[in-house]
């Protein structure tokens, strides 16, 4: 039986003519060309699906960081207004500062004076009571 099939496809094949057999080849290469666009084409369509999907993404967070951008910018201007408001007060309480060691200053410059005066008074009064006490 195998050698009958084997014949026949042989009697086939030497009865195919050189144009028949060229159209069996561009048939071959028609079908092949087909499945090669379509695998492309399959290809093509998941690589598209990935671009749009990442540009979506992409989009959203460019738009997200945007948004954060704004509102980090909003905190900064009111940073550098507190920083301002601050530096204001800062120079005011340095002031004060000032006026208050100067008055410190005078203050003990007053009391030296005045405790000086005392232990001299004090030191006229205890000789005075103790000259009264030893008459």
């Amino acid at each position: 039986m195998k050698i009958q099939i084997a014949t026949i496809v042989v009697a086939s094949a030497a009865n195919v003519t050189p144009v028949q057999k060229v159209i069996q080849l561009m048939n071959g290469m028609l079908e092949k060309g087909k499945e090669e666009k379509h695998e492309e084409q399959v290809q093509f369509a998941a690589y598209k699906t990935w671009c749009d999907d990442t540009a979506t993404e992409k989009t959203r967070a460019i738009k997200e960081d945007n948004e954060q951008i704004d509102s980090l910018e909003a905190v900064i201007g009111k940073c550098e207004a507190d920083i301002a408001k601050l530096t204001k007060e800062i120079a005011q309480l340095d002031e004060d500062i000032s006026v208050y060691e100067g008055d410190l200053k005078a203050a003990t410059k007053v009391r030296k004076m005045e405790h000086e005066d005392y232990l001299a008074t004090h030191k006229d009064m205890t000789e005075s009571i103790d000259a009264t006490a030893g008459a």
